[in-house]
This record gives structure tokens, C-alpha cells and sequence, in this order.
């Protein structure tokens, strides 16, 4: 660790997995196979959506948004990774580090909104059917994917500005790629304000959403219980719970990591965590997707079939 304020500092080193040297090989085998996969399965989700007119309605076009957004969001981190296990401790410049990091939050975010649009989309659906066409516009569905895009973009700009404008007092991170909570430890001074702001941004992007998602599931789940039968029942909460799944993955992983202040940081715990949802969440959303809705199984099928 370099000592002293390092205002002029060009480059960090990410120490990523330097205690598990020895299973870098497998590792990377590892994260290199679920990145391509993820890559292929979202792509296939997102064609076969595109290419199928029976699919063209407003929840399959913000599931389009979301593969597309994992695809990104995912190739802001896994190619930095990937070279750390090949090569142990990656020297990474100032600016790469800084545009990882507004990216990793852009796509990170937008998603946590998406996710808030899609909620709305279910809650259209289920508890106000005859004017779901209104309610859901073209319209009203992109200004929805625009308004979290731009979530997106202001809360990564405003992150990623006043950590590297901060004076820095260290230049390795223990990380694998260019995190908030890594970053903080390399601060000078008190970094209260900066670990506030972090907690103050994270319940504006994530718990915000969430709230939302919460308010619109608990008006799904009441309107469905008083429906007639119990066919109806199982019929609406079928096209919620794959959102539901999602929802529940990517808030519990991503709340876990920034909702909490930096004394109970811990770095190992964090990998783990950061590898949950900016791996694994992006590569079970069109699994999930896949195998519990009806509609997408057999659009994929048909599409098996032509090939």
C-alpha cells in the first residue's frame, strides 16, 4: 500500500483473487464457460422475442431491455476478471477504472428501475386488466426503459466523479474489478461522508425500486386472493413469480453489498457477493424466465424447430 495523498496517482492495482492463486485455472475455466453462456442465452431470449409477434407485448419488451442489460452489465466486469485470474494482479489505469466503475453502476441501476417498470407492468396486468393497454402504452413502456437509463446514468456520473476527485491514499484495491466499497478504503481521512453517500445513493437506486415493487406486489397478491377460482389465482400469480424470483435475487445480493456501512465490510464476503449478482443473476434471469413462463418456452421450441 502506497502511503500519503496520491492525488497524481495514474494506475491501481486489483489484487482480485490473490489468496486463491492456486485455483486460478479453474476459475477462470469457471466464470469464462457461465460468461459465454450468459451471453448466448440472453442473446437467444432477446432474438426470439424479437422475431415472435405473439411476444410483442409490453412485459416481454422490458424483458428484452433486461437481457440486453445484463449482457452489459455483465461485460463491464467479467473481461477484468477473466484477466486477473490469468495474470494475478492487474495494473488498470486511472481512467479504465473510473469508466468500470460508472459502467458497473449505469447497467447495475438501470436494472434495479427496470425491474420497478416491470412491477408496475404486473400490477397493470393483474389488478387493472380492461385498461392494461392504456396503462401500458408503447409510450408509457419507453419512457419507462428511458427514465431508468437515466437513473442509471446520473447516479454512476455522480459516484464516479466524487470518488476519483477525492484525495487517495493507496493505490491497491481488493477486488476484482473497480468496486464502490474496495475504493473506499483507499480514501484519506475520514470517509464517513463518502460511506454516507454511498448509503444515501444506494437507497435512492435500490431501495427506492424496491419500495415500489413492494407496494405493486402487495396489490397483486390482495387482488388475486379475492379472485374467484382458484384457477384464476394460479393463472395471475404464474405471470408474476418469475419477476418476483428475479426481483428477490438481484435486490437481496445488490442491498446486502451498499446498504450497510463500511465497518462490516468484508472483503471476502463482498467478492462472494459481488460475483452473486454481477454474475450470477444476469445468467439465472433468462433461465428463470424460460422455464416458468409457458409463452417463452414455446416460442424457443418453434424456433428450435425452424433450425
Amino acid at each position: 500500500m502506497i502511503l500519503g495523498n496520491l492525488s497524481g496517482l495514474s494506475e491501481f492495482r486489483l489484487l482480485g483473487f490473490s489468496g486463491l492463486s492456486h485455483l486460478h485455472p479453474l476459475l477462470f475455466a469457471v466464470l469464462l464457460s457461465l460468461y459465454v453462456l450468459t451471453l448466448v442465452a440472453n442473446t437467444v431470449i432477446a432474438v426470439t422475442i424479437n422475431t415472435d409477434a405473439t411476444l410483442h407485448t409490453p412485459m416481454y419488451f422490458f424483458l428484452t431491455q433486461l437481457s440486453c442489460l445484463d449482457i452489459c452489465y455483465l461485460s463491464a466486469v467479467i473481461p477484468t476478471i477473466l484477466e486477473n485470474l490469468m495474470v494475478g494482479t492487474v495494473s488498470i489505469s486511472k481512467t479504465r477504472c473510473a469508466m468500470q466503475m460508472f459502467s458497473f453502476l449505469f447497467f447495475g441501476v438501470a436494472e434495479c428501475f427496470l425491474l420497478a417498470a416491470m412491477s408496475l407492468d404486473r400490477y397493470s396486468a393483474v389488478c387493472h386488466p380492461l385498461h392494461y393497454t392504456v396503462l401500458m402504452s408503447s409510450r408509457v413502456c419507453s419512457s419507462l426503459v428511458a427514465a431508468s437509463y437515466i437513473c442509471g446514468a446520473a447516479v454512476g456520473l455522480v459516484h464516479t466523479l466524487i470518488t476519483f476527485s477525492s484525495p487517495l491514499c493507496g493505490s491497491a484495491i481488493d477486488h476484482f474489478f473497480c468496486e464502490i466499497q474496495p475504493l473506499l478504503d483507499l480514501l484519506c481521512g475520514n470517509t464517513f461522508p463518502r460511506e454516507l453517500q454511498v448509503i444515501l445513493v444506494a437507497v435512492f437506486a435500490i431501495l427506492s425500486p424496491f419500495l415500489l415493487v413492494l407496494y405493486s406486489y402487495i396489490h397483486i397478491i390482495s387482488t388475486i386472493l379475492h379472485m374467484a377460482s382458484a384457477e384464476s389465482q394460479q393463472k395471475a400469480f404464474s405471470t408474476c413469480s418469475s419477476h418476483l424470483l428475479v426481483v428477490t435475487l438481484f435486490y437481496g445480493t445488490a442491498g446486502s453489498v451498499y446498504l450497510r456501512p463500511k465497518s462490516t465490510y468484508c472483503a471476502a464476503v463482498d467478492k462472494f457477493l459481488s460475483l452473486s449478482y454481477s454474475v450470477l443473476t444476469p445468467l439465472l434471469n433468462p433461465i428463470i424466465y424460460s422455464l416458468r413462463n409457458k409463452e417463452v418456452k414455446g416460442a424457443l421450441k418453434k424456433k428450435w424447430r425452424k433450425i
